[in-house]
């Protein structure tokens, strides 16, 4: 059985739409109590993202529904998730838990890492949070991506959206890349991958039709 690794957090806080029209708080926000079952964040390997209190669910996102519909960015020790189920735009924030600063950090960041599988995230340099302050807030300055971080990486890892052009090139063989989870299941139990190769092999038009499939994906890295 596959061991899925789970994070504790701090606080976590939930974006409460029309509350500027209402007046009222426009954050509803948890905290880790004593008193009460911890917080935490797990993500699955069907690519999902759950935010757990005791065994309530607070929140299920799916992360292979593309970058479009969902946004991460990661300040310090906090997440920042905005993202549209059924057509509605919602926004959730998470504080990671940890003795010190730097520890939280540190479980914020593998818990990047391991969204970074699925989607791409966004980052911003640390500043010192103000005393009792909610999952902080993420202002407007231009912030730099992981990926750019991440740089003379063998093979190089793909975030996020990937260009007909280089599926094209990694299918080819013609760059070494690791492309994103989404693009790495496929329908085909092993069994049934085995059975169907053979029966192309036997078949003679087989290798002619490679050969078009190989010459038309030349053409799309040419364009």
């Amino acid at each position: 059985m596959i061991s899925t690794r789970i994070w504790k957090l701090k606080r976590y806080g939930r974006f409460i739409p029309g509350s500027k029209e209402t007046g009222v708080t426009p954050w509803k926000v948890l905290e880790a109590k004593d008193n009460k079952p911890e917080i935490v964040l797990t993500i699955v390997e069907s690519g999902h993202l759950l935010v757990l209190q005791g065994q309530e669910s607070l929140d299920t996102i799916p992360l292979l529904c593309g970058s479009d519909s969902i946004k991460v960015h990661q300040k310090s020790d906090n997440l920042m998730i905005r993202f549209i189920v059924k057509g509605e735009s919602r926004m959730i924030r998470m504080q990671f838990d940890g003795c010190s600063m730097a520890e939280a950090i540190n479980e914020c960041s593998s818990a990047v890492e391991k969204l970074m599988e699925y989607i791409p995230v966004t980052t911003q340099d640390y500043a010192p949070p103000q005393p009792n302050q909610p999952p902080a807030a993420v202002p407007a300055p231009a912030v730099q991506t992981c990926q750019e971080k991440a740089v003379g990486v063998k093979p190089e890892v793909v975030r996020g959206t990937v260009s007909i052009k280089r599926l094209t090139q990694h299918c080819l063989g013609d760059t070494a890349v690791t492309l994103p989870r989404v693009y790495q299941h496929s329908s085909f139990g092993q069994g049934d991958l085995e059975h169907f190769l053979r029966v192309c092999l036997l078949d003679p038009t087989f290798y002619g039709f490679v050969e078009k499939v190989e010459g038309e994906l030349r053409k799309l890295v040419e364009e």
